[in-house]
């Protein structure tokens, strides 16, 4: 079953979902969330108070899915191609746990300019 979420960045609000992933429950767990995050790419990330290994992770991700990068221990919402991506796909650093996504359209993230800050809450 699916956990709504609400992600803002400056004036943008983005309605998601959690999935029912044991990664995703630990993330439930700490919400609200409100960090400064960066961008790599089409992918914003940050760091959360949260730790898990990998669980069924991923190589390549789908436009407007958000996943959890066990190395740094971070939330990442992709919304487009990534430094390392080939082609058409969308390729993280390295694997990630997909957590939920995005309902609509993850891709107006790319017109965030000069806003350093994101908050993520249950809903």
């Amino acid at each position: 079953m699916p956990h709504p979420i609400r992600i803002t960045v400056g004036d943008i609000e983005l309605d998601a979902e959690l999935n029912d992933s044991q990664t995703a429950g630990k993330i439930r767990e700490v919400l609200p969330l409100e960090c400064s995050f960066n961008t790599w790419g089409d992918e914003i990330y940050f760091s959360i108070p949260v730790e898990a290994g990998p669980e069924d992770a991923c190589e390549t991700v789908a436009l407007n899915d958000l996943g959890y990068w066990p190395p740094g221990h971070a939330f990442c919402i992709f919304y487009g191609q990534t430094p390392a991506s080939h082609g058409d796909e969308i390729r993280p650093a390295s694997p990630v746990n997909i957590i939920g996504r995005v309902l609509g359209d993850a891709t107006v993230l790319k017109s965030v300019s000069g806003v350093r800050n994101i908050v993520v809450e249950a809903v």
